[in-house]
């Protein structure tokens, strides 16, 4: 049962799109599942921002700096409009935290803000897949 659960975890440090599904294919209670799911995904969401951050400062340590770009793109507009809140909550809400951490770092966001949001989101998310899914498997 060990071996499950941090299994579950291990795999939501990464995607929760594949953990949950794998804790009720172990045959987990939802429970547990949704715990493993939400440490393995919180996890995830400090790995990756301190390593991505990390990750930035390394690259940009002998780089000089380049004349600003107009902010007319599409990812600019978006997070003009939807901010630090739509790029931590539903972004990983859709695409994940650790993708949404990347956006955010490359947009030099305020990394506890992001990080906050990003908690918010992977927890949201835990609860409702494995609502989903637990009462998706009554339904059978």
């Amino acid at each position: 049962m060990f071996l499950k659960v941090i299994t579950v975890a291990g795999l939501a440090s990464f995607e929760i799109y594949a953990a949950i599904p794998a804790g009720f294919a172990f045959g987990l209670s939802p429970w547990v599942i949704f715990f493993a799911s939400v440490t393995g995904g919180l996890v995830g969401v400090f790995v990756a921002a301190y390593l991505g951050d990390a990750i930035r400062k390394f690259f940009n340590r002998n780089k000089k700096p380049k004349e600003p770009k107009p902010e007319t793109s599409l990812i600019y507009r978006i997070w003009n409009k939807y901010g630090i809140i739509g790029l931590g909550f539903l972004g990983t809400l859709t695409v994940g935290a650790p993708v949404s951490l990347a956006v955010g770092i490359g947009l030099k966001a305020p990394l506890q803000k992001l990080i906050t949001w990003c908690c918010i989101g992977v927890i949201t998310r835990c609860i409702v897949f494995t609502l989903v899914g637990h009462y998706g498997l009554k339904l059978l």
